[in-house]
């Protein structure tokens, strides 16, 4: 007797899975807060979400471009700090609006750049682990933003800066909103479609297959920390702009946070998976949940305490899918 035959059993997408539990969850907290506090709902507080959403992004944006190459900038907070007084002397002295401007802008990328670049060299060049370079990159930075502002705020430049990258609007939009649109369309292409994109994902993925694959891990692993600096940079002057005065304090937990961005969006700290679409999204949800717990006056303590679990859950859900 012939025996009947089972229908094959078809495999869980848990990809597909993933692509729609992070937006439910983003709403579900929204939803969740708006219940309990109902300004979490109304437009002004929506369009600060948005807002504070693009600086955050930004900063994961940056992260991401390191994490997919098992990499990660633990001096990301303090490099903001110091490109934020850095560009604010610069442009005190400088004076006449478009100078102070335009040499602000040059001495927040510079500065950043080079931060990034050492970070590259030291973990591609000369071969020392991410966490011990960045950290102690991060020491570094810090101390010499609190030498050179003396620990208090640099304020005193042009107000045309601030009006120019916090207060302007352009095709409707707020400029940090603009700003973040577009380095998310420049980084998508750059990793996605070019070269340097893939290589990062190749190095990433599997280091031995990048060397079979002639790829030269060390200028591109160093170019990747570099070019995390300058978009961390370019978010430290927008929220210099914003603050109005270059503050020695003004990366707080950003480190912490841009890595919770990229890591809930589903970014691998293993690298090698982990797009620029998905630290947006994270960076959202990042954002929605603190506005939350602000609005609702959750202790800043605590607040850290979820941003900490948040990561560990993530990284844990992230190793159990890669089981599958």
């Amino acid at each position: 007797m012939a025996e009947l035959a089972l229908p094959e059993k078809r495999p869980f997408d848990m990809a597909k899975l993933r692509t729609w539990t992070l937006p439910a969850a983003v709403m579900a907290v929204f939803v969740g807060f708006s219940i309990v506090e109902p300004r979490v709902f109304s437009q002004a507080n929506i369009f600060n979400i948005v807002t504070q959403t693009s600086y955050l992004a930004i900063f994961a944006m940056a992260q991401t471009v390191v994490i997919v190459t098992r990499g990660f900038d633990l001096s990301l907070g303090f490099a903001v700090s110091l490109v934020s007084v850095l560009s604010a002397i610069v442009m005190v002295a400088a004076g006449e609006p478009t100078l102070a401007i335009t040499a602000g802008i040059f001495t927040g990328l510079a500065v950043a750049a080079v931060i990034g670049m050492a970070n590259g060299v030291l973990i591609a060049g000369i071969g020392i682990n991410p966490l011990v370079t960045t950290l102690g990159v991060a020491n570094i930075v810090l101390s010499l933003a609190s030498t050179v502002s003396g620990g208090f705020p640099v304020s005193g430049f042009t107000l045309q800066f601030s009006q120019l990258f916090a207060q302007n609007t352009l095709l409707g939009l707020p400029v940090p909103v603009v700003v973040a649109a577009v380095v998310f369309a420049a980084l998508s292409v750059l990793m996605n479609w070019t070269s340097f994109g893939r290589s990062l994902y190749i190095i990433g993925a599997n280091p031995k297959a990048a060397v079979v694959a002639g790829i030269r891990s060390g200028p591109v692993v160093a170019a990747a920390y570099c070019l995390c600096g300058t978009l961390v940079g370019l978010g430290a002057l927008m929220l210099t702009a914003r603050t109005g005065s270059g503050e020695p304090n003004l990366g707080g937990n950003l480190t912490l946070e841009s890595i919770a961005a990229a890591v809930v969006g589903g970014v691998k700290l293993s690298g090698g998976e982990g797009g620029i679409a998905a630290a947006v999204l994270g960076a959202l949800f990042v954002t929605v949940l603190s506005n939350g717990m602000n609005l609702t006056q959750v202790d800043g303590y605590l607040q850290q305490i979820c941003l900490g679990a948040i990561i560990i859950i993530a990284l844990v859900t992230s190793r159990g899918h890669s089981r599958h």
